[in-house]
C-alpha cells in the first residue's frame, strides 16, 4: 500500500466545511492523501458523511419556530444519519432566539421519513438546537399526542409543557427493529443545575425567569411521562422529581432535553459521538498506511479537549500508531494541553494572519499554506 496522509478534519465553522477545509489541506500538501472529512455530531454532520459516501436525502420539514425549512438528512444503505441542527438549530431562526417556543418538531419528521423510507439505524446528532422543549416536538412528530387536562394537544415549545396531563403514544410510529444511537459527547441529566434548561436555555436566549419557567415544564414533562409511558425511576409516585432514570441518564439533557425523549420514546442507546461516527466513516480503514492524520477544526480551545472531533481522531490514529497534527483557525491550547491529547502540533491560521477577520474571508487559501508548512516540516 502506497503510504499517504489522512486528512480528517471538522469543519472551520463560518468560512468551511469539513469537505472544503480537507480539500485546501489535500491541495496544499502536495502528496498522496486520503480525505476524511468528519464531525462529532453536531452542525456539519450531515455534511461530512454525505462527503464520505452518504446520500442527501432533503425534504421540506417544520423549523423551529413552526415555520418550514429544507433540511437534509444522509442514508446509506439501511443508516440514516440526522442532524438536529439541520431542522431544529439555532441557524434556523434568523429573526432571533425563541427559547420558550422553538420546537423539536421537523428532527422527528426526519426520523419519521427515514424510517418509513426503510431506514433500520437512525444515528441522532445531537448539538446546536434551539429549543429547549424536553424533546416533546419531535416526539409529536413520531405519533405521540401531548395532551391538557381538557384533552386538547400542546402548542409547540418547552413552555407548553407547563400544561401537559398525559402521553397518548397509542398512534406512535412503529419502531421494532430499528436501533436508534445518539451520537453525543454532553452529559447532562434533564432536570437540575447541570440540566437542560440551568446550562443551555441561557445561551438559546432564556432569561433567569425563562429558566425557571423551562426547568418547572420539563419536571412536568419527567413526572407525565413516567406515569403514562411507564419510564420507572424518572420521578416517585408523589410526582417529585429526583436524579435517577431515564431524566437523570447522561445525555437526557442534551439539545434541550431531546436526549430525554429519545432515551425515553425511540429506547435509543447513546454513543460517543466523535467515536461512534469515526467508526461508521470507516476511520480504521483509512488511517491503515498512513503516515500522518491531519485533523483540525476552526478553534483548538478547551472546548476541543471534551470529546470534540480533534481530540477523537487523535485518540483514534494513537490505536494504529499513527502520529497526528492538527491545523485550525485559531488556538488557546498550549502545546502541553496539545500532547497530552494526542496531538503532536498544531498549525493555525492566525499564525499566517493575525486579523480574524481575513483569516475567516480567506480560510481556504491560508489552509493551503498552513499545509504547505506541514510538508515541509513533516514529510
Amino acid at each position: 500500500m502506497v503510504e499517504h496522509v489522512l486528512v480528517a478534519p471538522d469543519k472551520f465553522k463560518g468560512s468551511l466545511t469539513a469537505a472544503e477545509a480537507a480539500a485546501r489541506v489535500s491541495a496544499g500538501l502536495g502528496v498522496p492523501t486520503v480525505e476524511l472529512p468528519v464531525a462529532d455530531g453536531g452542525d456539519g454532520t450531515v455534511d461530512a458523511v454525505v462527503a464520505c459516501g452518504f446520500d442527501r436525502v432533503t425534504l421540506e420539514v417544520t423549523g423551529p419556530t413552526g415555520e418550514p425549512v429544507q433540511a437534509s438528512y444522509g442514508r446509506r444503505d439501511d443508516t440514516a444519519v440526522v442532524e438536529l441542527s439541520e431542522a431544529s438549530g439555532l441557524r434556523r431562526l434568523p429573526g432571533g432566539r425563541q427559547p420558550l417556543t422553538a420546537t423539536s418538531y421537523g428532527t422527528g419528521e426526519l426520523v419519521r421519513h427515514a424510517v418509513t423510507h426503510g431506514a433500520k439505524r437512525i444515528v441522532l446528532g445531537l448539538g446546536g438546537s434551539a429549543s429547549t422543549d424536553g424533546g416533546a416536538g419531535m416526539a409529536q412528530a413520531l405519533g405521540a399526542r401531548l395532551l391538557d387536562a381538557s384533552g386538547q394537544e400542546l402548542g409547540h415549545g418547552g413552555a407548553e409543557l407547563s400544561r401537559l396531563d398525559r402521553i397518548d403514544i397509542s398512534g406512535f410510529i412503529d419502531l421494532s427493529g430499528v436501533e436508534v444511537v445518539v451520537a453525543s459527547d454532553v452529559d447532562n441529566p434533564l432536570l437540575g443545575p447541570h440540566g437542560a434548561a440551568a446550562v443551555y436555555g441561557p445561551q438559546k436566549g432564556a432569561t433567569p425567569d425563562d429558566v425557571e419557567l423551562l426547568e418547572s415544564a420539563l419536571s412536568r414533562l419527567a413526572a407525565v411521562a413516567t406515569r403514562t409511558h411507564g419510564l420507572v425511576g424518572a420521578v416517585e409516585h408523589d410526582d417529585v422529581v429526583r436524579p435517577m432514570g431515564v431524566a437523570g441518564a447522561p445525555g437526557a439533557g442534551a439539545a434541550g432535553g431531546v436526549g430525554f425523549a429519545a432515551l425515553a420514546f425511540l429506547r435509543a442507546e447513546t454513543r460517543p459521538g466523535i467515536e461512534y461516527l469515526l467508526d461508521l466513516l470507516g476511520f480504521g480503514e483509512h488511517v491503515k498506511g498512513a503516515r500522518l492524520v491531519i485533523t483540525g477544526e476552526g478553534s483548538l480551545d478547551e472546548q476541543s479537549l471534551r470529546g470534540k472531533a480533534p481530540v477523537g481522531v487523535a485518540q483514534a490514529a494513537a490505536e494504529h500508531g499513527v502520529p497526528v497534527v492538527a491545523v485550525c483557525g485559531r488556538r488557546t491550547l498550549s502545546d502541553a494541553e496539545l500532547q497530552t491529547a494526542g496531538i503532536e502540533a498544531a498549525y493555525a491560521l492566525t499564525d499566517l494572519e493575525p486579523d480574524p477577520a481575513r483569516c475567516m474571508a480567506e480560510a481556504g487559501p491560508l489552509l493551503e499554506r498552513l499545509a504547505a508548512r506541514i510538508a515541509a516540516d513533516r514529510l
